[in-house]
């Protein structure tokens, strides 16, 4: 019996494995043929052109175009849509009605992924690129002491930012994070934690390991010993993964998957021995938590140790928001935010876990939250580019005006970057505050 294309699926979206291994991954004339398969659908659609700016790009070179279809476009112009898709996934999980198991199977970041990578392996990446995606190497240097004060001076001096804008292509306004010498690692080298009362629910080990992050590493150690004083105080007993290095985020993004299949192994043993020990993990980054949970899964997903890792990776919001459910959860709140405006992280949303970091904020009684569920088209390393800021800021302007409109007591984002960067588009001396800090004040630790 003949069957007819549907117009969307009311089906849940899946995913397939990434594909990286296989013969046709990088042949790039078949890369061409799915790209102007995708782009064509993409035209006949629109549905995604608030979202990054991947999609007004595809659609004003469709419409610029002599035959204003996709055909009318060069494929040399395929890449300027590549080159503004920084997989924050949401055209995929919330916007597109042709993702699998529709028969179209659109995958459009996977398929970004895929240019990205064959154009790593053809040496078309900026030395910039390279530099900035190697946030353990950076990181190490950068927090050298003495070396620390230097390097924060001059992220913060304009003369040497408009140097390194022209020397390395680093826009001179991108808010660059600040780096420290005493390092999440250090401050915790001495903590032992209390496994004397460990309690368990159906879903939770009642143990918690955390993936510091190289973010929360070397930028904002903070985070991690919020989310040791904030766990431990709900009696879980907490400790931070040693020895661990980039998630491998932001050498995905880059299309630099060997790099990728290095950090992954070397983290994935670490992590998976605690698994096996009866520890869960979550990290202070919603794109480390994601890389976790979908992306090496989908690169890997005969690898067990991969597997063992993905199912014990939680969100800590999400974490504490299970133990709630089982009566776990300290509720003995001392202060309240007052009203916050909550930035929901592009990454966090599509781990498909709910608002757990607005439903936990809203139990501390005095609390008001305004959601924003808009990307703040901050990704890692896209703001810092000079010829990418300026899109960064305009991806990042309805998200400020919300904040300004609703003039809250405090503003806040899961991903410690995007909310830095919406302080860097308010411009008014204040700055966001991450929402594991907000808990830790609200418990007065």
């Amino acid at each position: 019996m003949a069957t007819t294309s549907r117009e969307g699926s009311l089906e849940a979206p899946t995913r397939h494995p990434l594909g990286q291994n296989s013969p046709d991954f990088y042949n790039e004339d078949k890369l061409y043929e799915e790209l102007e398969r995708v782009y064509d659908i993409c035209h006949g659609c629109r549905r995604c052109v608030s979202l990054c700016n991947s999609f007004p790009t595809l659609f004003d070179l469709i419409d610029e175009s002599d035959t204003m279809e996709v055909d009318g476009v060069a494929k040399k112009d395929y890449w300027k849509v590549v080159e503004h898709c920084y997989l924050c996934d949401l055209c995929y999980l919330v916007k597109c009605p042709y993702v699998p198991p529709h028969e179209w199977d659109v995958d459009f970041p996977h398929l970004m992924l895929r240019a990205k990578a064959i154009a790593f392996k053809k040496g078309q990446v900026k030395t910039r690129d390279k530099i900035i995606t190697s946030t353990d190497k950076i990181g190490k240097l950068a927090s050298i002491p003495i070396v620390v004060n230097v390097v924060n001076a001059v992220n913060k001096n304009q003369h040497t930012r408009a140097l390194l804008e022209d020397t390395l292509g680093i826009h001179q306004k991108a808010k660059l994070p600040a780096y420290h010498s005493n390092t999440l690692s250090k401050r915790t080298s001495d903590h032992q934690p209390d496994l004397t009362n460990v309690q368990s629910t159906k879903t939770t080990t009642g143990k918690v390991a955390i993936f510091g992050t190289c973010y929360g590493e070397y930028n904002e150690p903070h985070l991690g010993e919020d989310m040791l004083k904030v766990f431990e105080h709900n009696g879980i007993p907490t400790m931070v993964i040693p020895a661990t290095k980039c998630c491998g985020m932001p050498k995905l993004e880059l299309g630099d998957l060997d790099a990728v299949d290095d950090l992954k192994n070397h983290n994935i043993p670490l992590m998976a021995k605690l698994v096996d020990d009866g520890w869960d993990i979550i990290s202070p980054v919603p794109s480390c938590t994601l890389q976790f949970k979908q992306e090496l899964p989908l690169m890997y997903p005969q690898e067990e140790q991969v597997t063992r890792v993905q199912q014990a990776m939680f969100d800590p919001f999400e974490y504490l928001m299970l133990r709630h459910k089982e009566g776990l959860l300290n509720t003995d709140f001392k202060k309240s935010p007052g009203k916050v405006s909550y930035h929901v992280a592009c990454h966090q949303r599509v781990q498909k876990i709910g608002l757990k970091t607005k439903e936990l904020l809203m139990l501390i009684e005095g609390t008001e939250i305004d959601v924003i569920e808009r990307c703040s088209g901050h990704d890692g390393t896209y703001t810092f580019k000079k010829e990418m800021h300026d899109t960064a800021m305009k991806i990042c302007r309805p998200v400020v005006n919300r904040v300004k409109k609703e003039a809250p007591d405090v503003y806040t984002s899961d991903c410690p970057m995007a909310g830095h960067h919406i302080s860097a588009g308010l411009d008014d001396g204040t700055d966001s505050v991450h929402p594991i800090t907000l808990l830790r004040q609200a418990y007065a630790l």
